[in-house]
């Protein structure tokens, strides 16, 4: 009895798994890409967001999942989750399938399965389900089976941990997005997230592969930012996007208003950078990186700065990017005097005097100076150090006289 239960369940998967291999290589088209990176507050919401909004602008199809309790994919694209509805909760404990949580957003061509903070229970809940590391792969096999235009793409926003969740994610994509800060702890959570990527891809999907790096939170103004990107290039190449998504206030605003950034800000840095992004992504498919791609020059007093000029060397780029443009006409500018380590080194001429007209200086080898109001008192005690003998006659005719 039970063997042919195994076999019928075997039989079902494999007939999933070879439904989703035609649709993905038969149309040529459908991406599933999980964004994850066990650091929190490095960009993973935002990027998985705008980066779903700037394919839905190109006519792409796109499905969110937010995988997260913390639910912040659903809240930064409007969705109340507060609400008696049905979430991605639901769908990994078998309540329903994905048709049913899949809801609409205010974003054409984009839609959403929320999350809940009924989340936070699914692992204990599922401790014991067999196979409960593939529960959201098998449903979305099931949903792209059901659908007779499936997504062009599918973005998996994976909380900060390597927990089930997040293994649920990695199951079931095709590739890895890894959002990174230019921080020096980001370097050191790298190493053990390729350790799992390469464990699942050994283990559980053969197909999945790291296929891009997004520095986000750029600011390069800081030594650390540039060595940061510099030691991650070096390592892994090509996968690191050539766009930097720079810091901007406009990014931090837009979640509280339910808005992409290109409905919150369309003329800020950031909606720029992720327009690029976007575009990198796009160019993938063809097999062709976005520096291949010519990019049209804006117009003169339109206000946007080019996200990235790749034109121009390397430290000329990162040179203009410490400015943030707020959408309003108005420049964000970085105080760098606390922040940037850059040390610039002066010549000077060791004999040259430092000349001060209210007050004594030093010149450059330590002898005292005076300024205007010291001249007068200490001319008699110059004259006296170099004319020695006309000073002691001088003193002799005072003791005479007195």
């Amino acid at each position: 009895m039970w063997k042919s239960q195994v076999e019928a369940y075997g039989a079902a998967r494999l007939e999933r798994r070879v439904l989703f291999v035609v649709h993905c290589r038969g149309g040529g088209a459908m991406r599933i890409i999980a964004l994850i990176n066990q650091k929190g507050g490095v960009g993973k919401t935002t990027t998985t967001v705008n980066v779903g909004a700037g394919l839905a602008r190109h006519g792409k199809k796109v499905l969110a999942i937010d995988i997260d309790p913390q639910a912040n994919l659903s809240l930064h694209l409007n969705i109340n989750v507060f609400e008696a509805g049905k979430s991605i909760y639901d769908l990994l404990v078998g309540r329903c399938p994905l048709v049913e949580v899949a809801r609409d957003t205010e974003i054409p061509n984009l839609q959403v399965v929320p999350s809940s903070i009924d989340l936070c229970s699914a692992e204990l809940e599922l401790v014991n389900t067999v196979g409960r590391e593939v529960l959201l792969r098998d449903a979305l096999y099931q949903h792209i089976d059901s659908l007779e235009e499936p997504p062009d793409y599918v973005l998996i926003d994976c909380p900060p941990s390597l927990g089930l969740l997040s293994l649920n994610a990695l199951a079931a994509a095709q590739e890895v997005f890894v959002p990174i800060q230019a921080e020096f702890f980001a370097l050191q959570g790298m190493g053990k997230l390729m350790e799992v990527v390469e464990l699942v891809r050994n283990r559980l999907n053969g197909r999945l592969e790291v296929k891009g790096i997004v520095v986000c939170m750029f600011r390069a103004q800081t030594n650390l930012a540039r060595e940061v990107l510099s030691e991650v290039r070096s390592f892994f190449g090509d996968v690191v996007f050539e766009t930097r998504i720079r810091q901007n206030i406009n990014l931090a605003e837009a979640p509280s208003h339910g808005k992409s950034i290109f409905d919150y800000a369309i003329h800020s840095n950031g909606a720029q950078d992720y327009l690029a992004l976007t575009d990198e992504i796009l160019a993938q498919e063809s097999g062709s990186r976005r520096s291949d791609l010519t990019e049209a020059e804006p117009e003169q007093g339109d206000g946007i700065v080019p996200a990235q000029d790749t034109s121009l060397p390397e430290e000329a780029r990162i040179a203009g990017d410490s400015g943030a443009f707020d959408g309003a006409g108005a420049v964000e500018t970085v105080d760098t005097a606390s922040e940037s380590e850059t040390v610039v080194d002066v010549d000077v001429d060791e004999d040259a005097e430092l000349v001060d007209a209210t007050g004594p200086v030093e010149t450059a080898d330590g002898a005292d100076q005076c300024g205007a109001g010291g001249i007068e008192d200490r001319i008699g005690d110059a004259g006296a150090r170099l004319n020695p003998v006309e000073s002691e006659e001088k003193e002799r005719a005072l003791e005479d006289g007195a």
